[in-house]
């Protein structure tokens, strides 16, 4: 948790690119990466390419561990349909993701540790796993003793992102009911996301 918790603020910058499109970002004021090489640039590899693509999808979704990820990985493989596809699906099934996709929270670090600390039910039930998967029709609810927490007060009022329309928010209740897993293109991520890369790193 600390490891991740220390790694958010040189993800971006790692990688070159904003990944939530947050303001605040350190990738608006310096392009090139953390350390003092930097600033050196090189022409990727196609591996390199692939890599960066991997590391991007794991680092939006709050830094996901390798075993963690590649487990996803199997899975969307082993279902049908594209794996691409599948994959971006499971990833925004997570519990975590759906609390940041409702605007409860400011950041995907902060939807972990909002259900770490036992903040949401799931259909009524306490939860605290962030990676928990939500199957279609599930709800999710703030607990009303955490409603008022200044975080979530904000975080409710920023106009910073946009609900997406594969779930349902209900502010008054403090409520998000997932309605359906989602395609690439229904996600609205601030950078391009490329599975397929994905796919081909994990295929060497």
């Amino acid at each position: 948790m600390g490891k991740r918790l220390q790694s958010k603020y040189k993800i971006n910058r790692r990688l070159g690119e904003n990944l939530w499109g947050r303001p605040k970002s350190p990738i608006n004021r310096r392009e090139y990466g953390p350390g003092q090489h930097g600033q050196r640039r090189k022409k990727p590899t196609d591996f390199g390419i692939q890599l960066s693509a991997k590391q991007k999808l794991k680092g939006y979704y709050g830094n996901i561990g390798e075993k963690q990820f590649r487990r996803y990985f199997d899975t969307a493989t082993n279902r049908k349909g594209d794996t691409g596809e599948n994959l971006i699906e499971l990833l925004e099934r997570r519990l975590d993701a759906v609390i940041y996709r409702a605007k409860f929270v400011p950041t995907v670090f902060a939807a972990r540790q909002f259900v770490n600390h036992g903040h949401v039910t799931v259909n009524g039930k306490r939860v605290t796993i962030p990676s928990y998967t939500l199957r279609d029709g599930d709800v999710v609810q703030v607990r009303e003793k955490s409603r008022e927490i200044p975080m979530v007060l904000e975080a409710t009022s920023s106009a910073e992102r946009d609900v997406p329309d594969y779930v349902e928010v209900d502010n008054s209740k403090m409520s998000v009911k997932f309605v359906r897993g989602p395609k690439l293109a229904d996600v609205p991520y601030p950078v391009q996301m490329e599975p397929k890369l994905v796919i081909e790193y994990y295929s060497r």
